[in-house]
């Protein structure tokens, strides 16, 4: 946890430099740009747009030094009991082979598992594994919410460009309107559907499931093959076997690994039979050369160090409101989605490992899109609205084999676009401006900006599934980092648990309409309404 000498260090540097301006720290130090350069596994981060200075980063470095943040990483990887209110490790880093030494039971488990997903997605592709009317499949439906979906969505649109095994499709919405879109220009007789559900009970996906299935059924798929079109990812193969799902084609979760930290494991599964294995193997290769970086780099060279330390000074020391996450590249349109379930569940926390209130504010709200859509949509709060903000600029050099003069115009707009946080527009060229459009002079504060909005920028070379793999581990790392130095618990996540259990009431009253003197006035009056409009008796 951040030390009380650190905080103070931290809070005499915010008003030390919080009048500085970003632009004069570039204009005055030549050398700034590789100063605050750092690469990574095919990642570079450029902090040199971020409002610090030389002398910060020797506190920033004393900071992770007195909050333990090597050795907390250490003990992440090597399996302690990081998740301490549901008493067990968080160890996604062993699904990508890292510290793999230190655990060899648990990570033949992993490898086990990962040779049975090879086994299949190969059993798919060469055709050795068809439907039940003895066509090759086509298309793959995963069928899971949160954790189960965002991250292999998120893969699966990134990697959209390269070679496709399977085309790749995702439900996770219980609204019926979901499943329906996704199915209707799709053949029940080649597809395949993989169910996540790690308790085979997970009230979305199971009801997504059982209307999947029943497409299947009406499409020509019989009660007696329906395992041939359906994998499952679960502990519960009891369950699963009722659904006809046989023991062989269930892939397991581990306790040990959060949803939201799970797109390495099994849930991964259609990522491989989209991509093919050697893309779903790249993923992991590229998160785990960041973990092996995190794990040896001292704390201001270190990429997924450096981001937390940031984050933390800008939102707690300079009060900025939100974090925006902003990919250029229309590739990795879904990484703010699931970005933020990770960092929101994670460290959306309000005590600490001890049980004890923290009275600053914890996780940023984070948000973003892709590409130059934002530009002419939020933009202009950022640029000339009163929040304060913090972002990330991620900005893939070059575009593969597509139109040249539309990648240089994309990429003229990240480079104008962190310029413009930059340097905004002053009062006397906003003067100029007015003056230009033969406007009055007390017109011209309508044109300043103040700029000055710190950020950083996140340049790889390609979208490919070794730079997606160390994208995703750094935003992991950093997470965990923030944890650490927030002394909060980032893999549990109880307010989710108390949305679901509050919901199974309120399906109760909705389906029976029973239990409404239970809840409150409002709660109660919509839950008449919903049944009246549905003829709910």
């Amino acid at each position: 946890m951040l030390q009380s000498s650190d905080h103070d260090s931290l809070q005499s540097a915010a008003e030390r430099l919080r009048a500085a301006s970003v632009a004069d720290l570039l204009t005055q130090d030549p050398t700034r740009v590789d100063q605050l350069k750092i690469e990574a596994a095919s990642l570079e981060l450029d902090a040199s747009k971020q409002l610090i200075d030389e002398n910060l980063l020797n506190v920033f470095a004393r900071a992770a030094h007195n909050a333990g943040l090597t050795e907390a990483y250490e003990q992440l990887i090597t399996g302690a009991e990081v998740n301490v209110t549901e008493q067990r490790p968080a160890l996604h880093t062993l699904l990508r082979g890292t510290a793999s030494e230190t655990l060899p039971d648990a990570y033949q488990d992993v490898s086990d598992t990962l040779m049975r997903m090879q086994a299949v997605t190969d059993a798919v592709h060469s055709g050795r594994q068809i439907g039940a009317t003895g066509k090759p499949f086509t298309d793959v439906i995963n069928i899971g919410i949160g954790g189960s979906d965002l991250g292999p969505r998120m893969v699966c649109r990134a990697l959209k460009h390269t070679s496709a095994k399977l085309n790749t499709h995702f439900i996770s919405n219980v609204d019926p309107h979901d499943l329906d879109v996704v199915v209707q220009d799709l053949n029940p007789e080649t597809t395949l559907l993989v169910v996540c559900s790690k308790t085979f009970t997970t009230e979305e996906t199971l009801t997504n499931a059982q209307r999947a299935r029943a497409w299947l059924i009406a499409g020509g798929v019989t009660e007696s093959t329906i395992g041939q079109h359906v994998l499952a990812v679960t502990t519960n193969l009891s369950a699963a076997a009722e659904f006809g799902i046989d023991e062989a084609a269930c892939f397991p979760m581990w306790d040990w690994v959060g949803g939201r930290y799970s797109v390495w494991s099994a849930i991964g599964l259609v990522i491989a039979l989209g991509f093919g294995w050697q893309a779903f193997s790249s993923l992991l290769e590229g998160a785990r050369t960041l973990d092996e970086h995190t794990r040896r780099a001292e704390p201001t060279d270190n990429l997924p160090m450096m981001m937390a330390l940031l984050e933390l000074w800008n939102t707690r020391y300079l009060g900025t409101d939100t974090h925006v996450v902003l990919p250029y590249s229309q590739r990795l349109e879904y990484l703010a989605d699931f970005l933020q379930q990770l960092t929101m569940e994670s460290n959306g926390k309000r005590v600490t490992l001890e049980g004890e209130a923290i009275t600053e504010v914890t996780a940023p709200v984070l948000w973003g899109s892709a590409g130059t859509i934002g530009q002419h949509s939020y933009y202009q709060l950022l640029h000339q609205g009163n929040r304060r903000f913090s972002a990330d600029i991620i900005l893939p050099l070059t575009n593969g084999d597509v139109d040249l003069d539309a990648h240089r115009k994309l990429a003229a707009n990240a480079l104008a676009q962190s310029r413009a946080f930059l340097i905004g527009r002053s009062a006397e060229e906003s003067r100029a401006l007015a003056k230009s459009k033969g406007l009055a002079a007390d017109l011209a504060p309508h044109f300043e900006m103040p700029g000055n909005h710190p950020h950083s920028t996140i340049v790889m070379h390609a979208v490919t599934p070794e730079t997606v793999g160390a994208l995703i581990a750094a935003f992991e790392h950093k997470t965990f980092f923030l944890s650490v130095l927030m002394g909060l618990n980032a893999f549990d996540q109880w307010g989710v648990e108390l949305g679901k259990v509050i919901g199974r009431q309120v399906r109760t009253t909705l389906e029976h309409g029973t239990g409404l003197d239970q809840l409150d006035a409002s709660t109660a009056a919509l839950a008449r309404a919903w049944r009246n409009a549905n003829h709910a008796s």
